[in-house]
């Protein structure tokens, strides 16, 4: 087959005569400052003015646990009023929907978000051991806080005012900070998803649209929505036990049920305090209770957390149909890698084509923003080259060429299932310059083959080093590359070995292809090199868990093992010095 023809059509260059005729039709904006970045500067959380900071001790030791008992200054009891807005008659039904709108003047008073969530605090505090070990850990991580609130500021907002239209916890809107440290992206090796980390089938029982342009698990207002409708509806189920229906959100309403169940027949408690439940669970609630109390009086730990401005960060914009990302983010002034952290669930280069058909953008680059995309032509809306059909030619064969999936060719061109191209006609394709940011390219991969990334079942294979042995030479002998093989192992590649040392490597090597490299190609997660990655190394505290620790560094589980060669937790020993692969921001 010969070279295909591309006729170049749209560029961002076609928009500039739109910008000189003034088609921006009242897109008024002020020019961007020159201080904005393409997330919120993250709140500096240091040590409080005169606060003693809390030091790591053994659980139920700690200088924390000490003083657990002293009294909580937010309301501790479930039936407090949320808020100042909400008179103690409006509290009875939690489907009620209660203070003010999202717009409305009377939530925008108060000045500080934080402050305003204290308000609506209704989770009692409780005096257990196993909250106070998991506030200790966080009062001894402020790097891990600093990071996870300053990527807060996004979403926040939008989450405190939904609980109060809802009259729910504002506890809740911590949940997102063990769910996934307010990271959309987060994927867990279990394949949960976004901010509120649900599961596919979750998702979509909640009504979460999941497909090739687009996944609601990464939808901050769709997943939102569904995460407070879950948790409602698990509140509802365990007559009014908020513990067990956050409880339940973490391991399963049937989990949660059956410890109910078995407590109820031998004549226990059926509290969240006296069941049992899944490990990660009888963890879980307790770390949301720390966040709680750490939050409601951070000097008390030692901490101090900047000012979060009580008003929405973004607007929502509708765009009337499927558009390019780039073109969007051109019009508004602001960066392709901005639009995209406000609109993580779209992992492709445009938005879904059968919807939802509006972006979330900065407030200040909103205005007028609506009506110029209204004005768009089909050709301006979307980065697309022309392909001329030739002899031979099927639809799967064009995609392929073009690196995208055939449906993606009869979407664009209107073409039905059975409809073939037609010889000599010129057919729209997605333009080859098209390059996602790292996180949405790496969402997109995991989107089509999540499931060959993280197989479960295979032991890592173990090779011990012969004398005379280089990284190279194992590598070579292997069937894989030295610098997979190196990172694999925490090396430098020119490392020199020792007879009788382990190396990692994957069960699938034998056959090629490694686990490792595979995840390589897939997330970009093991070769620094390519990928812009740092090395960091980590002193392992005590108390610490494969699990915090990936969560405080922002890498997977499979990743520290893979790095490190840990096996379990009981690996893990204060003073060890683990290696990790963080991707770096721009």
């Amino acid at each position: 087959m010969s070279p295909p023809k591309l006729l170049r059509t749209w560029s961002c260059a076609a928009l500039l005569p739109l910008l000189s005729l003034g088609l921006l039709g009242g897109c008024s904006h002020q020019p961007l400052k020159a201080d904005r970045v393409s997330a919120p500067l993250p709140p500096a959380i240091v040590p409080a003015p005169g606060a003693a900071v809390a030091t790591a001790s053994a659980p139920g030791t700690s200088e924390v646990a000490a003083t657990a008992s002293a009294p909580d200054p937010a309301p501790s009891s479930a039936s407090a009023a949320p808020s100042g807005d909400v008179s103690p008659a409006d509290t009875g039904s939690a489907d009620q929907v209660v203070g003010p709108p999202a717009d409305s003047l009377v939530a925008s008073k108060q000045t500080d978000l934080l402050d305003r969530m204290r308000h609506g605090f209704m989770l009692e505090d409780v005096d257990e051991p196993a909250v106070d070990s998991q506030l200790n850990w966080f009062a001894n991580h402020p790097d891990f806080l600093e990071r996870t609130f300053g990527r807060a500021e996004l979403w926040l907002y939008y989450i405190v005012d939904q609980l109060e239209q809802r009259n729910m916890p504002r506890e809740l809107a911590l949940l997102p900070v063990i769910e996934s440290a307010f990271e959309p992206y987060a994927y867990s090796r279990a394949r949960a998803s976004g901010l509120w980390q649900f599961m596919s089938d979750t998702g979509r029982r909640f009504g979460l649209k999941q497909d090739w342009w687009y996944d609601g698990r990464r939808d901050p207002i769709e997943a939102t929505r569904a995460a407070l409708d879950y948790l409602q509806a698990l509140h509802d189920e365990f007559n009014g036990d908020w513990l067990l229906a956050i409880a339940a959100y973490d391991c399963g309403e049937l989990a949660v049920g059956r410890a109910v169940a078995r407590n109820q027949r031998l004549g226990l408690p059926t509290d969240f305090w006296h069941l049992r439940l899944p490990t990660e669970t009888r963890g879980y609630v307790p770390e949301l209770l720390a966040m709680r109390r750490l939050v409601a009086d951070p000097a008390r730990y030692g901490l101090e957390f900047s000012h979060i401005p009580d008003e929405p960060y973004f607007v929502e914009v509708g765009t009337g149909g499927q558009i390019d990302l780039q073109v969007v983010a051109t019009i508004a002034g602001i960066s392709v890698d901005e639009l995209y952290e406000l609109n993580p669930a779209f992992h492709r280069w445009a938005t879904d084509p059968t919807g939802p058909f509006r972006l979330l953008v900065p407030t200040d680059a909103a205005e007028g923003l609506e009506e110029t995309l209204a004005q768009l032509t089909p050709e301006q809306r979307m980065r697309v080259e022309h392909y001329t059909v030739r002899r031979g030619d099927t639809v799967a064969r064009i995609a392929l060429h073009f690196k995208t999936r055939p449906e993606v060719i009869r979407e664009l061109n209107n073409l039905g299932p059975d409809d073939r191209p037609v010889i000599a006609t010129d057919l729209r394709v997605p333009s080859h310059d098209i390059q996602l940011p790292y996180k949405v390219a790496r969402a997109a991969m995991l989107a089509d083959a999540p499931v060959r990334l993280y197989r479960r079942g295979r032991r890592p294979r173990i090779h011990i080093v012969r004398r005379g042995d280089t990284l190279y030479s194992v590598a070579q002998r292997l069937g894989t590359d030295v610098n997979t093989l190196a990172e694999l192992n925490g090396l430098d590649p020119h490392d020199a070995l020792r007879a009788g040392q382990r190396l990692r490597v994957s069960a699938a090597v034998s056959g090629g292809h490694s686990r490792a490299s595979a995840r390589a190609r897939h997330t970009g997660a093991v070769v620094a090199s390519a990928d812009g990655s740092r090395r960091l190394t980590y002193v392992v505290r005590r108390g610490d868990t494969l699990y915090r620790i990936a969560r405080l560094l922002q890498v997977t589980v499979d990743d520290l093992i893979a790095w490190n060669g840990t096996v379990g937790e009981r690996a893990l020993r204060p003073g060890q010095v683990l290696v990790a692969f963080v991707k770096s921001r721009s």
